[in-house]
């Protein structure tokens, strides 16, 4: 009988309309409609009716971006978080069936926290659009970039970053940082961190990585949308970012690399073993 590969979406959203769960969705139906591969998935509204899976139940996890503070402010649902990702570690360290998790934006930032990898505070404005990320050197060699120009395109919608590493915790526990924001010369602020891999089965990004060309190309020609791009970026800037949509090199090939590698990668593991 074929092993059955179960999926738990973490929606982080709070409620709040989004393309990113859509996206997320339809990359995960991709995958599971693959020869040799079947499963389903299940979604946890964690924000707003406090659901987590049982780790026992899923074998790959995706925790998603989402609108507010990262930072904690008393819910319930944040020490059920922090639960569920001292789990999913400490599982890792004994079993053979190891527990797969992809951690995006605001999730990325809260397990960062969690984990006192560094800093996590408000920006001085909102990085918003489609943006350049560049890779370290342990970036250089990351599976899940395989395919991936050396530097590339992705969506980046954020009021909060990761900066100012703690590299005693995070090289006590074996985790690399991949990827920094964009270089910019005129900007003495420091780049914030936008991928870890924080172990061979959990990985993180703080851009998004499953954006597609046609959500955020109906979010950007929203007339509110637009008029708050222009207002705060000007109209070259919004014109830069419809062309960098329309580009099959840019946020087409980022969403049809990086999440589809860590579901095959994930299932090869799961399956070798079953």
């Amino acid at each position: 009988m074929k092993e059955k590969i179960k999926i738990a979406i973490l929606d982080m959203y709070n409620g709040r309309p989004n393309e990113g769960m859509r996206c997320i969705k339809m990359l995960c139906g991709q995958f599971l409609a693959q020869d040799g591969i079947e499963g389903n998935y299940d979604i946890f509204n964690v924000r707003q009716h406090c659901e987590i899976p049982k780790i026992e139940e899923y074998d790959i996890f995706i925790s998603t971006g989402g609108p507010g503070n990262p930072l904690p402010e008393g819910h319930e649902w944040e020490q059920k978080f922090a639960t569920f990702l001292d789990q999913i570690f400490a599982h890792n360290q004994v079993s053979d069936a190891k527990k797969y998790l992809f951690l995006i934006c605001h999730s990325f930032q809260i397990a960062s926290h969690h984990l006192k990898f560094g800093e996590v505070c408000k920006r001085r404005s909102t990085s918003f659009g489609v943006m350049p990320i560049h890779r370290t050197n342990d970036g250089e060699t990351e599976l899940y970039f395989n395919n991936l120009p050396e530097i590339f395109f992705a969506v980046d919608s954020r009021d909060y970053q990761l900066i100012q590493p703690n590299w005693q915790k995070i090289n006590a526990f074996g985790a690399k940082i991949l990827c920094l924001e964009k270089i910019r010369e005129y900007v003495p602020l420091e780049r914030a961190i936008m991928a870890i891999r924080f172990s061979e089965e959990v990985f993180g990004t703080q851009f998004h990585p499953e954006a597609d060309s046609e959500g955020m190309m109906r979010y950007f020609k929203q007339e509110d949308k637009m008029i708050a791009v222009i207002s705060e970026y000007g109209s070259e800037k919004y014109e830069e970012m419809i062309e960098r949509l329309d580009d099959p090199d840019k946020i087409m090939l980022t969403e049809s690399i990086i999440i589809p590698s860590f579901l095959n990668f994930a299932a090869e593991q799961i399956l070798a073993i079953a």
